[in-house]
């Protein structure tokens, strides 16, 4: 439900927050290939280790057909078909599918009574709206913590955080652990763009992050476990519903076979030998569908020797996944620290900053 004046805003602060010189700026105007060319004659390497195509899968995994109607565009270059965005908040549903619109959707659920609330406050007519903050807020297929109508819980990227337990409800309590105060303490800019200059000087506090409210609540850091969302939003459009399944089975089989652990306990997000892996619901795209995002923690190692993942606290989104990419994703991206710029959308690193090509 982005406007066209909201979508420029994002536009420019993606513009703002990366520092570009004139010359580079160039390439936010071309196409795909354009800006690969003039990157090439500027001499400005990739952001990140690269290799171009996926490696062939050993696997025999076929590609699911589509239903009548809805093909996948193979035609439109992916890079930078991602909607910039400067935290995602994943909610913990222990559901596979949405309705439509998410929001309409877990009646009588702490999750789906989260989502609701963050509508009122971010979402447009809340008092926190702000088209230079963007939250992404996403269900996913992981269990939450615990079950129950007030309260729910949910993993924060590219923060890299998982929060057990977010009150739903925005009254205020008595131990002040309400939903306000979650968003006050993690999902508000810690600075507020200079277009909020003329706002008055206690608004623009309110509208600011209170960072000492984030002790109030319980936050487990995701230090080693590399986490993979698909899009598996079948309510929505049935290229990812259909696509979606399967991916998320293939993923966990090649993850297993590498050592990953991605069955556990409610609450378990962390861990050496651990992965997380879930569907989500919609995020844009659905013409490229498999839509994956991978997040890989900040402490993860790459090698023998242990050395830092070159990928370390980024979120890399890949469009027009199918099963037999998924075993190259994993090598590539998750083992080995580069990203496949064929199936490339864009990107986020650890401070909020979009990744393009």
């Amino acid at each position: 439900m982005r406007s066209t004046a909201f979508a420029r805003s994002l536009a420019r602060i993606w513009s703002r927050q990366t520092h570009l010189s004139p010359r580079s700026t160039r390439l936010l105007s071309t196409t795909p290939i354009q800006a690969r060319q003039l990157r090439a004659r500027l001499d400005i390497p990739p952001p990140f280790p690269v290799t171009r195509t996926c490696p062939e899968s050993t696997c025999d995994c076929p590609t699911p057909s589509m239903p009548e109607g809805l093909p996948i565009d193979h035609e439109q270059a992916l890079n930078g078909t991602m909607a910039a965005y400067v935290q995602q908040l994943v909610i913990c549903t222990g559901q596979k599918d949405w309705t439509s619109r998410i929001e309409d959707d877990g009646e009588k659920t702490g999750w789906g009574n989260l989502v609701r609330g963050l509508k009122r406050l971010l979402g447009r007519g809340g008092p926190y709206l702000d088209p230079f903050n963007n939250i992404l807020v996403t269900n996913t297929s992981v269990a939450p913590a615990s079950s129950g109508p007030s309260t729910a819980s949910a993993f924060l990227f590219p923060s890299f955080k998982y929060i057990p337990s977010i009150p739903a409800e925005i009254v205020p309590s008595p131990n002040g652990t309400d939903l306000l105060t979650f968003v006050r303490g993690f999902l508000l800019p810690e600075r507020l763009h200079d277009m909020h200059s003329s706002l008055p000087e206690a608004k623009r506090t309110d509208m600011t992050r209170s960072p000492e409210l984030a002790s109030k609540f319980e936050v487990l850091d995701i230090k080693h476990a590399p986490t993979v969302l698909i899009c598996g939003h079948g309510g929505r459009d049935m290229r990812c519903g259909v696509m979606g399944s399967v991916l998320e089975a293939e993923f966990q089989r090649v993850l297993q076979s590498r050592g990953f652990i991605s069955a556990g306990s409610r609450g378990t997000v962390d861990g050496p030998d651990h992965a997380n892996i879930g569907l989500i619901s919609h995020i844009g795209g659905h013409k490229y569908a498999g839509n994956v995002i991978v997040y890989i923690p900040p402490e993860m190692t790459v090698g023998a020797h242990a050395e830092s993942h070159p990928l370390a606290g980024k979120g890399i989104w890949y469009g027009r996944v199918e099963p037999k990419h998924v075993q190259g994703v994993v090598e590539e991206t998750i083992m080995g620290g580069r990203v496949i710029t064929d199936h490339f959308r864009g990107g986020i690193d650890r401070n909020g900053a979009i990744l393009r090509l």
